[in-house]
């Protein structure tokens, strides 16, 4: 039997608290027992070093970091970033859904896809793709995340599958991570009623069925825990998603 994988949070769930006091704020995640975090930025400190040292201070890695695409201006401090956590998974969080509307318009974002992995390659870094609920809506018969997959997209650029969203999309998180799962390195684990603007709850606490989820990724490295918003305090509600996940034997602390 597979071992509990390790526990992230990604470090968008706290953003105000960061904000306002983010080494404290990167002590208190440390003390709830995660092995690492999620880069999103380094906005709320004035040198991204100093946030970095942190970290690897409280005894944590950085399991991987959202930014842009690594191409064009940002491209070179997008990489130094990179370089400087080391951490290998570059992940692009988002981009519009207006990509997704049609097979032209996914063709020209796998091209723009397929160029940030050959940067990203070229560097020693893997790139990767966050989803959230439109890359499931149907496009010629079939998901835009398969149009994707089938205009070309390189087969090693890796999904960090966003298990709540694939809910939302009222699609299976489960058969949806089976069907991929030789290129998902890490899952979002996120809870709640599901619903584009419903607030999020603890993980445990909603209708996402882990159980039956997380044993879908047979390639996965990390378990991410994300709340974009939440209707309780944020570092309580992360709080109770590690000790709810690590009771459930589903993922493992430090």
């Amino acid at each position: 039997m597979r071992q509990p994988l390790p526990l992230s949070v990604q470090l968008y769930t706290v953003r105000e608290n960061l904000a306002t006091d983010w080494e404290g704020t990167l002590e208190r995640i440390a003390e709830m027992g995660f092995v690492g975090v999620e880069m999103a930025g380094f906005a709320y400190a004035d040198v991204k070093e100093k946030v970095i040292g942190k970290i690897k201070e409280l005894g944590m890695q950085i399991s991987s970091a959202h930014f842009e695409l690594p191409i064009g201006e940002v491209q070179g401090e997008i990489l130094d970033a990179m370089h400087a956590m080391g951490s290998d998974k570059l992940i692009c969080a988002w981009v519009s859904p207006d990509n997704f509307k049609s097979i032209d318009s996914i063709k020209a974002l796998v091209e723009k896809f397929n160029e940030s992995n050959a940067v990203a390659k070229a560097a020693g870094l893997k790139f990767g793709y966050h989803n959230h609920w439109f890359e499931f809506g149907n496009v010629d018969g079939r998901s835009a995340l398969q149009v994707m997959i089938d205009e070309g997209m390189d087969d090693d650029i890796f999904f960090e599958i966003d298990t709540y969203w694939v809910k939302t999309a009222r699609m299976d998180p489960a058969a949806v991570i089976a069907q991929y799962a030789d290129r998902i390195p890490l899952l979002h684990i996120k809870d709640g009623p599901t619903g584009y603007a419903s607030n999020m709850t603890a993980v445990g606490s909603g209708v996402m069925d882990f159980h039956k989820i997380i044993p879908a990724a047979t390639s996965a490295e990390w378990l991410v825990v994300e709340l974009d918003r939440c209707d309780t305090d944020m570092l309580t509600a992360v709080e109770d998603s590690i000790n709810w996940l690590t009771a459930e034997g589903l993922g493992r602390g430090r």
